[in-house]
């Protein structure tokens, strides 16, 4: 296995992630109208004002997704409560990264649309467009903190789905452990991805765009209602075809994407929308490049006569609603997702002494994915004497199994002098035996939101169950593993000012471990717990909101070396994060925003021991050492300005963004740092309607990814991971 795909694990969590993966191992011309409205709490106290969007999707629990979106400001999410909450009665930090901005950037993954949210860390494994990968608060969220359309998002191994960011309407970031009302999962928090939803308005759109490394793309998005159906039935169809090479010798990324949804909706109180995909994904099997004594070098370690990385995914599920009166709503969730990987690679494992040939390996990999997850939640608001409830049960299900079959081999030597990548043929290895896995997952859980006078008082309960079991081909019997957890959440908020709102809440979360100690004896469940304060502030009859957020987060029973013996682990380990958060968004006009984050963080091991890298006999106890990889500080900014009609320069849009971070050390031995990283971003956008009305839609937009070029890399556990060169997306785009 590549160095690489050893990626999504730090040294101080390297045993928790193997554990894990086994076991789980708006465009404006495309809304509807909008209209004004008081956003209140039902005490009566005033928020803000400001508009709220009204296009007919389930804005609620039902995954439908954020309103009150104005450019990139969102007022509403369901993600943070199941419900619709204001985002500032919330007692936890969270962003929602609307499709306005998700449009301006041109974001081409998930990773990419976090690298302007506060809390967030993108690049830790620089350019690798395999996977969804990123941290939030420290903490891995690429296995247990993915969410698409408000249920999780199963991976395993080398097998995860893969959100396309074409497709979604918002992607909303809760920071902070979620298990309260969302079960298992990551300290750090949670990222729920919306899809594109129906509306009752006809809309379309059309893209082509270009780029270096060849690439070549095509998007559409259509929709709106069904004729003949009386405005009960909508449609949208949204689909990518990409063909692109990349900065790596003969590494490709190639997407095909096809998303269809259905809206019913009989009348005003019930709304049955289905959500499918299919995707296919063509992508190198290897993006790393060669590490020697601890340090990157320039020489790419994949070849391109073997690497493959292809997946195959296919998704199916619904949302339904039925809101039995003003104050009792049932709401369903479910989804069926199906993903395939075939995954071969080469990997330079060593430089001879004359530096003139490089040893290698190779890699085959197939794996199977299939889940279905189920939830079932009721909405009750009720009122006992001065206090208002809005109170939330439900019960959810989850289930995956999961294959995988491997093979490992050796390559021809790469010729350093010549550099004779693809020259030579290299076959992929036979696949050794099949390998098993299978999980379910059954939570309960309650939710009140209690409103009295200024006070809104959140208490979140949750009991999991999950069973998991292993089979490996060939060996009879199978390894079974049974866990179960009670988590929650409580938060208090105080409407101090109209649109201010200080907060202080704690959370707990926890994360099953498949293994046995040296006794044989089951891994107990990784646990987290938060304490959260802070402010939280939307300017009344303005759509600027600031938020300021300090959070301690302790995980305890982390996975290390039993110091009894080295060749076994036991849970006993613990890692510690605090810091605070600072993020504004605006919008101050139409097609003018800003987005301002900041967050420092320390993020350091309480109790963690590793192996001496010069006597296996004996372990370096690492406590109070940073963890690797993670910056300490991170800055961003991004802006747009769209010159007004008035001006000479009317239909023009300029933008760009600035990302910082500070550097971090680049293993857990704290032997060595990763230097400080400043990259550019730009956005030069015209609107031909400022010609004539009768160009109204056309626009051309060009987009600048690290437009200095700036070279770049980061280390964590060790191991060093490039960034990707300067990149330029150009696009011709038609709305009507």
């Amino acid at each position: 296995m590549p160095a690489s795909t050893r990626h999504h694990a730090p040294a101080h969590l390297a045993a928790l992630l193997v554990a894990s993966t086994a076991l789980t191992s708006p465009a404006l011309a495309q809304q509807a109208s909008t209209s004004l409205e008081t956003i209140t709490v039902e005490s009566g106290a005033k928020l803000t004002e400001g508009p709220a969007l009204g296009n007919g999707a389930v804005t609620s629990g039902g995954g439908g997704g954020p309103s009150g979106v104005v450019g990139y400001t969102a007022q509403i999410s369901p993600t943070a409560t199941k419900t619709n909450t204001p985002l500032i009665e919330t007692p936890q930090s969270v962003t929602v990264v609307t499709r306005e901005q998700l449009n301006d950037r041109n974001v081409q993954t998930v990773t990419e649309a976090l690298g302007y949210v506060a809390g967030a860390s993108s690049n830790v494994f620089g350019f690798d467009p395999r996977f969804d990968s990123f941290y939030v608060r420290g903490f891995d969220l690429t296995y247990n903190g993915i969410f698409r359309d408000g249920l999780r998002q199963i991976g395993s191994s080398l097998t995860l789905p893969r959100i396309e960011p074409y497709g979604l309407e918002a992607a909303t970031i809760l920071r902070g452990p979620a298990s309260g009302l969302f079960g298992l999962g990551s300290p750090g928090g949670i990222v729920d991805a919306t899809t594109k939803r129906p509306l009752f308005t006809p809309f379309g759109e059309v893209q082509f765009q270009g780029g270096n490394y060849n690439r070549f793309q095509g998007n559409f998005d259509l929709g709106g209602p069904v004729e003949g159906s009386d405005g009960t039935m909508a449609y949208r169809i949204t689909g990518i075809r990409r063909q692109a090479d990349t900065f790596l010798p003969g590494a490709i990324d190639d997407r095909t994407y096809i998303a269809p949804a259905f809206t019913w909706k009989p009348s005003a109180d019930t709304t049955l929308t289905f959500l499918g995909e299919y995707q296919e994904n063509k992508l190198p099997g290897n993006p790393a490049f060669f590490n020697e004594n601890g340090r990157i070098t320039r020489l790419y370690s994949g070849d391109p006569a073997l690497t493959d990385f292809k997946q195959r995914q296919g998704r199916i599920g619904y949302a339904f609603e039925h809101r039995f009166s003003p104050d009792l709503v049932f709401r369903q969730n479910a989804r069926y997702y199906g993903v395939a990987n075939s995954y071969a690679y080469v990997q330079i494992n060593s430089l001879n002494d004359a530096r003139t040939l490089a040893n290698r390996g190779t890699g085959f990999l197939k794996e199977q994915l299939n889940q279905v997850t189920l939830d079932n939640q009721i909405e009750a608001h009720l009122a006992t004497g001065p206090v208002q409830h809005t109170l939330l049960a439900g019960v959810d299900y989850a289930h995956y199994d999961f294959n995988t079959r491997s093979g490992f081999g050796v390559a021809p030597d790469l010729d350093l002098l010549t550099l004779n990548y693809g020259r030579q043929p290299i076959t992929a290895p036979p696949l050794g035996p099949r390998n098993f896995q299978s999980q379910d997952q059954v939570g309960v859980y309650l939710q009140d939101q209690a409103k009295l006078d200024r006070f809104i008082l959140t208490l979140s309960g949750r009991h999991d169950w999950v069973f998991q079991t292993n089979r490996a081909e060939g060996t009879p019997g199978t390894q079974p593993q049974d866990d179960r957890a009670f988590t929650g959440r409580a938060g208090l908020s105080y409407l101090l000012a109209p649109g201010l709102v200080p907060y202080a809440s704690y959370a707990t979360t926890f994360a099953p471990q498949i293994g046995f100690d040296a006794a044989k004896r089951a891994f107990k469940p990784t646990t987290g717990d938060q304490i959260e304060a802070g402010v939280k502030y939307l300017i009344p009859n303005t759509n600027i909101q600031a938020n300021v957020a300090g959070f301690d987060i302790v995980q305890s029973s982390v996975l290390r070396t039993d110091p009894n013996n080295l060749t076994a682990q036991i849970a006993s380990g613990a890692v510690r994060s605090r810091g605070f958060e600072m993020e504004l968004i605006a919008n101050f006009a139409p097609g003018t925003n800003l987005t301002l984050a900041y967050t420092h963080l320390d993020l350091r091991y309480l109790r963690q021991s590793t192996p001496d890298p010069n006597d296996s006999t004996r372990l370096i106890d690492i406590s109070g050492n940073a963890l690797s990889g993670i910056p300490g500080d991170t800055f961003s900014a991004f802006g747009t300005y769209l010159f007004p009609p008035a001006s000479p320069l009317a239909g023009l849009t300029i933008g760009g963004g600035t990302r910082f971070t500070t550097h971090s050390f680049g293993n857990e031995l704290n032997t060595f740092r990763n230097p400080t990283v400043t990259l550019f971003d730009a956005l030069v956008a015209y609107d031909f309607a400022a010609i004539d009305p009768k160009y109204k839609g056309f626009r051309a937009q060009i987009n600048g990814y690290n437009v200095l070029d700036r070279n770049y890399y980061n280390c964590q556990a060790g191991y060093c991971y490039r960034g990707a060169p300067a990149t330029v997306i150009g696009s011709l785009i038609y709305r009507w």
